[in-house]
């Protein structure tokens, strides 16, 4: 009886040291199986139709070619409905990725739907498709094309926000809608 009392105590101060050190990181890569086990009933999901190449580094195993590879082709709209999808992806056997289930979630979305957001990337959008984001207006689509013609991709949100002087409110309402 008291092996058990101990063993669960264990138990409850590796919970509570994770728990700590996903509210200190909420992208601390997990070192082992048990962690990520550990980490799912505390209540960790990473949904693998929005997890973006940080969120992807997170599971033991994967390198950052494999977690680039599985965040551009979400970016791109493709959709993975099961950890099948996932593997093909990846040329692996399901039985490598098996272990990394308990955290994913395969979140359907539906590119019609008047609620998803539709991400532009502003590299590649022509104006019409920049239109249609949210708080962007005639006059700041054409902005950001002829800025790109002008100088080139832009690198992320910050070089973004500089470039085209934008003040931080507008940012902060289209960072949800772009992709670099």
């Amino acid at each position: 009886m008291s092996g058990n009392w101990w063993s669960m105590g264990l138990r409850n101060s590796a919970q509570e040291a994770l728990r700590s050190r996903l509210a200190k990181d909420p992208y601390y890569r997990f070192q082992s199986v048990e962690e990520l086990q550990l980490a799912a009933r505390l209540g960790v999901a990473i949904d693998v139709n929005q997890a973006s190449v940080d969120d992807w580094l997170r599971l033991p195993g994967l390198s950052i070619h494999q977690a680039r590879s599985l965040s551009t082709l979400t970016q791109s709209g493709v959709q993975f409905h099961c950890l099948e999808d996932i593997a093909a992806a990846l040329s692996l056997p399901v039985q490598r990725l098996r272990p990394l289930e308990p955290v994913l979630q395969f979140c359907y979305y539906d590119p019609e739907s008047l609620c998803a957001i539709q991400p532009a990337n502003p590299n590649t959008a022509s104006l019409e498709a920049l239109i249609r984001v949210p708080a962007i207006d005639l006059f700041l689509a054409r902005a950001i094309l002829q800025h790109r013609q002008r100088y080139g991709p832009y690198r992320n949100l910050a070089d973004f926000q500089q470039r085209l002087a934008l003040p931080p409110g507008l940012v902060a309402e289209l960072m949800h809608y772009l992709r670099f």
